[in-house]
């Protein structure tokens, strides 16, 4: 590949953080299409305000959990920076694939533009990614088999193909979760190469920073939509934790973005017989705008805060260089009369 074509497709990628970061702007407007503002406000309303401010609490938390994905992902590669870079750049990748789906794509994207600013390589960078996505798959295989473990079985037998399902993906998640501390344990110091890059096998206490970290994000993830189910459902916490785990697992194992209707599916197994659908609609609802529309706004505005300020920023430095170059030929000048 030529020079040109490698600052190209460098260029691509790059802009490809902001074609993601509009895809799920416009996801977050497919998903909410068929509710109005009024159907969106009754919803909201009907949840007390302790309620959906515990949940933007959990959410705010869930975030930054998530962005400790990136930072984990900077200790395996041997690299540093500033702690809100590697915050920004976790919470806005995640943001963008939360709702945009396939996140070492929609992710990956804005974490290259990013991170190429920082200093950090096209290698290292794929690494992370790598890293962090294998963070996030083992953290969900953890939790899959907590949640599997929590739910009662006369749930799982309401429906012999949602058994079928879990119990598939529960042997699927406990194969994989002891396969990698196997490969950790007996691999250790050892490397990998794909292609170019050669990957390291983590140890074993990353391994279980990487389990923990992964159960974290979830729990917090799931206390948002219980928080807003509180008030309208009497479900005990461990039964719910255990269904919201699988169901999230489940809607992000499709690539579906958010989730959207393999999320719920599964998800409304696990309530009783009789509930409001009109307040499981408002919870659920209400859950989505905390969780995949507030983010995507509060991380998004920041985002474009630090481009402005950053595109400010070279424009003052260029308009300096030209002022000092005029000055440059003069002082050589000087210099070489002094030499004489």
């Amino acid at each position: 590949m030529s020079a040109k074509a490698k600052r190209l497709l460098k260029k691509l990628v790059s802009y490809s953080g902001i074609f993601f970061f509009i895809l799920a702007a416009f996801m977050l407007w497919w998903q909410l299409r068929e509710y109005s503002l009024s159907d969106i406000f009754h919803a909201l309303v009907n949840i007390p305000f302790v309620n959906l401010l515990a949940a933007c609490i959990a959410c705010l938390a869930g975030y930054i959990c998530l962005s400790l994905y990136d930072y984990l992902a900077l200790r395996y590669i041997g690299a540093r920076v500033s702690w809100w870079k590697w915050m920004l750049a976790g919470m806005l990748g995640f943001a963008i694939s939360n709702n945009a789906g396939n996140a070492v794509v929609s992710g990956g994207a804005i974490r290259y533009r990013l991170y190429t600013r920082w200093r950090i390589n096209g290698g290292d960078i794929v690494k992370m990614i790598t890293f962090s996505g294998l963070t996030f798959f083992m953290g969900c295989s953890l939790i899959v088999i907590i949640g599997y473990m929590l739910v009662p079985s006369r749930i799982l037998e309401q429906s012999v193909g949602a058994s079928v399902g879990i119990n598939t993906l529960f042997i699927i998640c406990m194969a994989t979760v002891l396969a990698y501390f196997a490969t950790t344990i007996f691999f250790s110091k050892k490397s990998i190469k794909i292609g170019k890059i050669k990957f390291n096998i983590p140890t074993t206490k990353t391994a279980f920073y990487q389990m923990v970290l992964g159960a974290m994000d979830s729990i917090l993830a799931g206390l948002v939509l219980y928080f807003c189910l509180l008030p309208f459902v009497h479900i005990p916490f461990g039964t719910y934790i255990g269904l919201f785990v699988i169901a999230q697992a489940t809607g992000v194992f499709s690539q579906v973005p958010g989730g959207i209707g393999v999320f719920e599916s599964i998800f409304l197994l696990a309530l009783p017989d009789g509930v409001d659908k009109a307040d499981i609609f408002g919870a659920l609802l209400a859950y989505r705008i905390i969780y995949y529309v507030l983010p995507l706004i509060g991380v998004g505005g920041l985002f474009f805060i630090y481009e402005n300020w950053l595109r400010t920023r070279m424009k003052r430095w260029l308009a300096e260089a030209k002022e000092k170059i005029p000055h440059i030929p003069h002082t050589v000048k000087n210099t070489k009369h002094r030499k004489k």
